[in-house]
């Protein structure tokens, strides 16, 4: 009966527009009250869930991804992109794409990139006479990769969750990262060619030269980051705080286009990003707890041994529930109320960890472009000046293209899974 009720409380909060951590962390004293539980349990289970030397990991990165994103780093990315492919039709489309995709490898954040590299390409490509469907659409897609290609917030999150191997869950995402990149740059070609759209003056050797050095400093990050935790000599959280600091330390001594004056607002800026991450992972956690107290859980996969599902069967079901929660939540939410439950149903069907988390991220880049709640779309609606239904017209074809690339990756794991396993060693 609570069970029933605490599902339906919890759907019609969501309805009526009540914040996703008011409704888990409401909703997880309720329980605790009604069962009669003290609720200085609650607080221990916070304490608890706190105590992970990886979740230190989300703070920092966090941090790192706001200085990369207003310490000039877009712009550094963009220059050095458009050295390499600025003769090319519609160039300015691709070097969105390849923009994102190397601002994605330093932040980790799919806003973060699609925000810093909107900021700067969104005025170029108006200015150019590129249609502001596709230029918003552009972005909005190239900027989901910042939480494919590693390092990734969603997967941190994701292997906090079900205690998986981080650098694993990263390397996980290189491959599928690349061939979305690919396929969104396939797109951009063949839109810029039926379209006519303009190709840009070439750069002599000296701009060339001296964009690709430009970008030196910002491409160390995810050499530290990726370098220093493939190597060993650094654990996540550790990659995390030294990606930080050479972030600030980059910012403020290369590209200056920050100051020792905003240092401070914008750690605070990223401490109260993290503060809404981490006070949604401490309720989400603590009610999932609770529903595998209350049997969901076990009832779950008795359902599916029921049903005799197979594994194909349930990644199919599965993606169906993901691309429906993720119109209607945010990642992290997505992420840290579904996760929990279908753990053990992975464990049953002898479904790699590795493999779904690949899968679960596919589906929240695609949730970040759905409407009413994609966040992509907001931020480019506010970056770009124009309406939210010009941006959701610009997405509608990338979305398509996502879901191709789901569907490859839900039925050939070895996708995902060949690359950690080359790294290190098959499970």
């Amino acid at each position: 009966m609570l069970l029933t009720v605490v599902l339906i409380l919890f759907f019609i909060l969501l309805l009526i527009g009540v914040p996703i951590y008011l409704v888990l962390s409401g909703l997880a004293v309720m329980v605790w009250v009604v069962e009669g539980d003290p609720l200085v349990s609650l607080g221990q289970q916070y304490a608890n869930h706190l105590n992970s030397y990886t979740l230190v990991a989300v703070p920092l990165f966090v941090i790192a991804a706001t200085f990369m994103q207003r310490g000039g780093v877009a712009r550094a990315l963009i220059d050095m992109a458009s050295a390499w492919v600025g003769r090319t039709r519609g160039a300015l489309g691709i070097v969105c794409i390849l923009a994102t995709a190397l601002f994605a490898a330093i932040s980790g954040s799919s806003v973060a990139t699609a925000l810093a590299i909107g900021a700067v390409l969104i005025p170029a490509m108006k200015q150019r006479g590129y249609p502001i469907t596709f230029a918003t659409g552009t972005i909005g897609a190239g900027g989901t990769l910042g939480i494919l290609i590693p390092p990734s917030l969603a997967m941190l999150i994701y292997g906090i969750i079900v205690d998986e191997s981080v650098p694993r869950l990263f390397l996980a995402g290189v491959i599928p990262g690349l061939i979305q990149a690919a396929l969104l740059m396939a797109y951009v070609r063949y839109y810029a060619v039926r379209y006519d759209l303009p190709v840009e003056e070439p750069m002599d050797r000296q701009q060339f030269i001296t964009a690709n050095l430009n970008a030196m400093p910002a491409l160390l990050v995810p050499i530290i980051i990726l370098g220093g935790i493939y190597s060993g000599l650094v654990t996540i959280s550790e990659a995390a705080g030294l990606s930080a600091v050479v972030a600030m330390i980059v910012s403020l001594t290369f590209y200056r286009e920050i100051r020792l004056r905003d240092v401070l607002p914008i750690l605070a800026d990223g401490v109260r990003q993290t503060g809404v991450i981490i006070f949604i992972v401490l309720a989400a956690l603590t009610f999932a707890h609770w529903l595998t107290g209350a049997g969901v859980t076990r009832a779950l996969v008795g359902f599916i041994e029921h049903m005799d599902l197979t594994a194909l069967q349930f990644l199919i079901a599965a993606n169906i529930i993901m691309f429906i929660l993720g119109m209607f939540l945010e990642v992290i939410s997505v992420i840290l109320i579904f996760v929990p439950l279908v753990v053990p149903v992975l464990l049953k069907l002898d479904i790699d960890p590795i493999h779904f988390g690949v899968i679960l991220v596919v589906n929240m880049e695609i949730a970040l472009l759905t409407p009413p709640v994609g966040l992509n779309l907001f931020v480019l609606k506010s970056v770009a000046d124009t309406g939210i239904d010009k941006v959701i017209r610009g997405v509608t074809p990338y979305i398509g293209l996502m879901l191709v690339l789901l569907v490859f990756i839900t039925l050939v794991p070895a996708v995902s899974t060949w690359l950690p396993d080359l790294v290190f060693g098959a499970r």
